[in-house]
């Protein structure tokens, strides 16, 4: 008889699979969005299931909290041609299927390497470290996986400001400042004194 953890494990794993085929099934793409949010949480409850409450909280704040209501609101204000865009799917199929199933076979290989066979941890962490997993993962993360961290911090730098640098550019109706003008600027730039021609001057005494 299966115990109740692992009874809400597959139903859990089951949500998310109807989920995720939804995600891409959904004719309407707020609906898509909507599934995908689904898809999170659940993910996050088999991650709490498994006690990664880290990656569990971190998964509804994050994606759920951030990217997805980000998502929504692109998706809602677009005015997307559903027509226009499906008007060539079938013929991507062959190309799309032949990617998933690299992407599939990649994803076999390294669980099977990586998991089968394997009782017991790699790197055995400290009792008072393994009790927590918030410390456990910022362990491992900040002495083992350091360089790879900062790696991928760095990357996100990148990607960040070249998103800003593609979208930046100079239009005539708004006002900007102009930080090295402001810097090279005059006492003399500051105030002109004009004289106006419209106006007599006094009369001398």
């Amino acid at each position: 008889m299966l115990e109740p953890k692992s009874i809400l494990f597959y139903v859990f794993a089951a949500i998310l699979i109807i989920a995720a085929l939804r995600v891409i099934t959904a004719r309407n793409p707020v609906h898509g969005a909507l599934f995908l949010v689904l898809s999170f949480f659940t993910a996050a409850a088999i991650w709490m299931l498994l006690e990664a409450e880290f990656l569990a909280i971190m998964l509804v704040l994050v994606y759920v909290g951030a990217v997805m209501v980000l998502f929504l609101f692109v998706v809602m204000m677009l005015d997307l041609d559903l027509g226009h865009l499906r008007k060539d799917f079938k013929r991507y199929i062959p190309v799309a299927s032949l990617v998933g199933a690299i992407v599939v076979a990649e994803m076999a290989i390294v669980l099977i390497r990586g998991f089968i066979g394997t009782r017991a941890p790699v790197q055995s962490l400290p009792p008072e470290v393994a009790a927590n997993n918030t410390k456990a993962l910022g362990t491992l993360m900040y002495t083992q996986y350091l360089f790879a961290f900062e790696v991928a911090g760095l990357v996100l730098l990148v990607a960040i400001v070249a998103a800003v640098s593609l979208t930046l550019r100079r239009r005539k109706d708004t006002k900007t400042q102009d930080i090295p003008d402001q810097i090279r600027t005059r006492r003399e730039d500051r105030l002109r004194l004009v004289k106006d021609m419209g106006v007599d001057e006094a009369p001398k005494k």
